[in-house]
């Protein structure tokens, strides 16, 4: 069996029904910075080293060729997830998250393995895990 290759990973993309609502959601609730001109069908946002993608449902059908089923309403598909540096950020950004315009998915909680936890959901239904190992 020969070697993998050496690849590192660096982005999510999402498929999205709305590009300006999830722009101005990721912008505004989570501070991912862009240089989207309002008008282009792909999105590139940053987060540090985090880099986010978004692209139009139908725009992403057209160029392929195909069509494809998504999911309604909240989606457990996938997640994005932040770490946070302390429980007490768990909760404060939970709320704050909420606050902004997040769905609200499962509140702050403590799991038995020592994980502060939370979900929420993007305006496309992606869900979004807050969490900390630090008490």
């Amino acid at each position: 069996m020969c070697c993998p290759p050496k690849i590192s990973f660096n982005t999510v993309g999402l498929f999205t029904k709305d590009l300006t609502k999830m722009v101005t959601f990721y912008r505004e609730v989570w501070g991912f910075e862009t240089d989207w001109n309002g008008v282009d069908s792909d999105v590139e946002m940053r987060l540090g080293d985090m880099r986010l993608i978004l692209y139009p449902r139908e725009a992403f059908e057209a160029m392929t060729s195909r069509r494809y089923s998504y999911p309604d309403g909240l989606n457990g598909t996938l997640e994005i997830s932040f770490d946070v540096p302390s429980y007490a950020a768990v909760d404060a950004e939970y709320a704050r998250a909420v606050g902004a315009g997040a769905t609200p998915v499962f509140p702050p909680t403590t799991e038995p393995w020592g994980q502060r936890t939370c979900y929420m959901a993007d305006p496309d239904g992606n869900l979004i895990e807050l969490s900390s190992f630090v008490k």
